[in-house]
C-alpha cells in the first residue's frame, strides 16, 4: 500500500514535546479515563500507527486506518462510566461523517454523538451517557486517506482504575522480562541488510523462529516463538561468539525491559514500545575499546573479575556474561530511522532530550556462554569483544506491552515473564 506523505501539521505535532494532554473547559470538572486503556480498531494503515497510539497521552503518535470507508476506533474503559465529554484530536486525514458511540457490553451501541459536517482539527464534543466501551465510527472520509488521530479521550466518572495497586510485598523495580533461547545463526540483518540475504556477518537470533534478510513485523507477529513467554513475538540478534573459530551460543538469552535512567516522574509517563519499532545497540564497527561505552563483558558467580569493553577471562566455575542497553528515548515518530540509531537516544541526567521525548522501556540484553578461561581464543563475527552490539525487532502485541508498561514500569513494580508481580 502507498504510504501518503507526511503532512506539515503532522510533522508539527510529531515533534511536539511528549506531555499529557490538558483537559479542555468542558472536561475540566471530570478525569481522563480513555488514556493507557486497550484499543482496538477496525483496521490499520501499517504497524506503525496502531489503535493504541491513540490512547497513549502523546500528540506525536496516531491512529491511522486504511483508506477506505466504513472505520471504528474503540476504547475498553475498564468499568462502566457516566461520559460526559469527548476530544478527538484529528491528524489532518479526518472524518467528515461519524458518530461516537458508548456500550456496556461491546455488542449493542448508543449515538452519544452524530455529525455530517466534520471539520477535523481538535473536537471536544459535550455528551450524555453511560457505558465502558466508546467509539468512534467514521463514514465519510474527508481525504483520499484513511482517518486518523492522534488522541481520542473520553472523560468522566467511574471507569477502571488506570493505576494498579501496588500488591503487598512487590519488589520496587521497575522490570518485566522474556527468556528467548537460541533459536538460529544466519549471515542475514533485517534492519541494516533488509532483502538481502548473506549481506552481513553471522548473526545469531533470538526469540522469533523465522527471522531471516526478508522479515518483516507480519511475519514476526504471525510466526512462532520460543520466548518465555510466547506472546513475545519479538525477534533478537547479535554476532555469533567464535572459540577457536568454532561457534558458540549463550545457554539463554534474557531481555529484560525496564524503567530506569529517567526520573521516577518519567517512569511514570514511560509509554509501550509501538510494534514494528526497530532498535539497534552497541558499536559492530568499533576499533577500540573506548569507541563503546554500551557494551560490557563481566563474568557471572566471579565478581572479582572486573567488567570491561573487550572479553574477560573467568575462572573455572563461572561463565562468561555479556550485558548491553538499548538506548529508551523515542523520537515518537519513527520506527526506524537511516542508520538505525537516530530515532532512539539514550538520557541526559535522568530525562530525555527534547529530540527524543518519549519515554519507553529500556531494554537490557543479557548474555551467558558456557566459556571460561583465555580470551585470545574468542571473536566476534563482528571482530573484538568491543563490537558487541544488538538488535531489537519489536513484535510484542500492543495490548500485552501496554498491560506490562502500565502494571510493571509505571508503578515500579519487578514483573515476570508472565508480565504480574
Amino acid at each position: 500500500m502507498q504510504k501518503r506523505p507526511l503532512l506539515a501539521g503532522a510533522v508539527a505535532a510529531a515533534l511536539a514535546t511528549y506531555v499529557l494532554v490538558a483537559a479542555t473547559a468542558a472536561s475540566a470538572a471530570d478525569s481522563l479515563l480513555s488514556q493507557g486503556r486497550t484499543a482496538t480498531a477496525s483496521s490499520t494503515e501499517s504497524a506503525a500507527f496502531p489503535a493504541s497510539n491513540a490512547v497513549d497521552g502523546n500528540t506525536g503518535t496516531r491512529w491511522s486506518s486504511a483508506f477506505s470507508d466504513p472505520q471504528w476506533l474503540q476504547v475498553d474503559l475498564g468499568a462502566s462510566a457516566t461520559i460526559t465529554s469527548v476530544v478527538l484530536d484529528w491528524e489532518a486525514a479526518y472524518a467528515r461523517s461519524f458518530t461516537v458511540q458508548a456500550s456496556a457490553t461491546g455488542s449493542s451501541w448508543s449515538t452519544l454523538y452524530s455529525t455530517t459536517t466534520g471539520a477535523g482539527g481538535r473536537q471536544t464534543l459535550t455528551v450524555n451517557g453511560t457505558g465502558r466501551y466508546v467509539r468512534v465510527n467514521t463514514t465519510v472520509r474527508a481525504t483520499q486517506w484513511g482517518v486518523s488521530l492522534n488522541e481520542f479521550q473520553v472523560y468522566g466518572t467511574g471507569g477502571g482504575t488506570t493505576t494498579p495497586t501496588i500488591p503487598p510485598g512487590a519488589v520496587r523495580v521497575a522490570e518485566f522480562l522474556a527468556d528467548c533461547p537460541f533459536t538460529h545463526r544466519l549471515p542475514d540483518d533485517p534492519i541494516v541488510f533488509p532483502n538481502l540475504p548473506g549481506a552481513s556477518h553471522m548473526h545469531s537470533f533470538f526469540g522469533s523462529e523465522v527471522t531471516n534478510a526478508s522479515t518483516t513485523v507480519n511475519d514476526l507477529l504471525n510466526a512462532n516463538s520460543n520466548c518465555n513467554p510466547s506472546i513475545d513475538k519479538s525477534s533478537y540478534w547479535i554476532p555469533t561468539l567464535y572459540r577457536d573459530d568454532v561457534p558458540v551460543e549463550p545457554v539463554t538469552g534474557v531481555f529484560y525491559y525496564l524503567g530506569e535512567g529517567v526520573s521516577d516522574a518519567l517512569i511514570a509517563q514511560t509509554q509501550p514500545l509501538p510494534v514494528g519499532l526497530r532498535i539497534v545497540a552497541g558499536n559492530a564497527k568499533a576499533t577500540g575499546p573506548n569507541d563503546n561505552t554500551i557494551s560490557r563483558w563481566s563474568c557471572l558467580a566471579a565478581g572479582q573479575v572486573p567488567p570491561s569493553h573487550d572479553f574477560v577471562n573467568c575462572p573455572q566455575g563461572a561463565m562468561l556474561e555479556s550485558y548491553l542497553d538499548f538506548p529508551h528515548c523515542w523520537d515518537g515518530r519513527n520506527l526506524d530511522s537511516a542508520d538505525h540509531k537516530s530515532h532512539m537516544a539514550y538520557p541526559v541526567n535522568n530525562a530525555c532530550p527534547a529530540s527524543h521525548p518519549v519515554v519507553v522501556p529500556k531494554l537490557r540484553q543479557v548474555m551467558r556462554y558456557p566459556i571460561t578461561g583465555d580470551p585470545s581464543h574468542l571473536r566476534l563475527a563482528s571482530g573484538p569483544g568491543y563490537t558487541m552490539h544488538g538488535d531489537f525487532f519489536n513484535a510484542w502485541p500492543a495490548d500485552e506491552m501496554a498491560r506490562r508498561v502500565n502494571d510493571c514500569i509505571r508503578i515500579i513494580v519487578k514483573c515476570g515473564v508472565d508480565g504480574r508481580p
